[in-house]
């Protein structure tokens, strides 16, 4: 811990924390919020206009390659080394790194925030981001620069040394978790943790009017009606949802978010909700559209618009929409999304 410390004082004048002037090594760790929890280096930014309640707010935690393009960095880690990558974040440290995949959404959660306490300055209900990093904060520098370069409100940095994500996102009641590592996202899917992969793409959204897509099945809703289909075929599985129109479908990973958009569109009138959200199925309307409506319904979660696809690609329809982002757990709705700068984030089913 104390070389940790000592670190992190000689680059202290790097780390850009709202702090002008620092006197003391104390002074320093307050004003950054450095905390050692074990194997894992915390930083807390002290200097957020408006400091989210950790009881009332909505945690998001996203991984530093899915928030930044550093896959230049990463092949760097990977080929030379993690001496070689720390030195070449050292060095590079006043460099802003590029906007990531997940950079768009952040932006307008941000907006939404802000929206909410324009709304009421005394809301709790906000959207808390925190950054996670399977690095040491030795190259953590250059990241937490980035993050005040671009004006980003994230509430603490977490560099985890190599440490499993997923044993960190339960102590911070994480809602969200979007990263660019899939052993990572598949151990947190596995822990009942909402997940998604975000691979580099190059990405088009730029609207702030947030916009978020789900697919319907094993990502919204569970995976039994996929099931039903891949082991008795479509007429099947038509049949099985017919039999099964009252019965709500099961809890997908990515309900609870869904809902939370939901409660937080309530907040607003119609004519000034920043939130839209989209179903986009493969479902046919006709055949098995029917039940879906149904268990929305009986989650009174209020979706803007629903597509059913009937197995038609998603991606011109996504094209139109221009989401933020968009989850679905087939690879090649995935590709196609990707093909029209979608930011795509991937919902891998049957993690082991």
């Amino acid at each position: 811990q104390f070389l940790n410390i000592r670190l992190i004082w000689l680059q202290i004048e790097k780390l850009h924390c709202g702090t002008l002037q620092l006197y003391t090594l104390f002074e320093t760790l307050f004003a950054c919020g450095l905390k050692m929890e074990g194997k894992v280096e915390v930083i807390l930014n002290t200097q957020l206009k408006q400091q989210k309640d950790p009881k009332e707010a909505i945690t998001i935690a996203i991984s530093a390659r899915a928030l930044f393009d550093m896959e230049e960095e990463h092949e760097l880690f990977l080929s030379e080394g993690l001496e070689t990558f720390e030195n070449f974040q050292l060095t590079n440290e006043d460099v802003p790194l590029k906007e990531g995949i997940v950079y768009p959404f952040i932006k307008a959660i941000q907006m939404v925030n802000a929206r909410l306490l324009a709304r009421n300055p005394e809301e709790k209900q906000l959207f808390e981001i925190i950054l996670l990093s399977t690095h040491s904060a030795e190259g953590g520098v250059r990241i937490i620069n980035s993050v005040n370069y671009y004006g980003l409100e994230i509430s603490k940095f977490c560099f985890l040394n190599g440490s499993d994500p997923s044993k960190y996102l339960h102590s911070n009641n994480v809602k969200l978790f979007l990263s660019a590592c899939e052993s990572a996202v598949c151990n947190a899917l596995k822990k009942d943790i909402p997940a998604a992969l975000m691979l580099h793409q190059q990405h088009h959204t730029t609207q702030e009017h947030l916009k978020v897509a789900f697919d319907g099945d094993s990502v919204l809703f569970s995976d039994e009606t996929d099931v039903v289909f891949k082991e008795k075929g479509l007429d099947e599985v038509i049949k099985y949802e017919k039999d099964r129109e009252h019965v709500p479908i099961g809890e997908g990973p990515l309900k609870e978010f869904a809902m939370i958009l939901g409660e937080m569109k309530k907040k607003f009138s119609p004519e000034n909700d920043p939130i839209s959200t989209y179903l986009v199925t493969a479902r046919s309307g006709n055949d098995m559209g029917i039940r879906a409506i149904k268990t929305l319904r009986n989650w009174g979660l209020r979706i803007d618009e629903a597509f059913f696809m009937a197995g038609s690609p998603k991606g011109p329809l996504l094209s139109h929409i221009q989401p933020h982002i968009f989850f679905d757990d087939n690879a090649r709705n995935i590709k196609g999304a990707r093909e029209y700068g979608i930011p795509s984030a991937f919902v891998p089913s049957g993690c082991e």
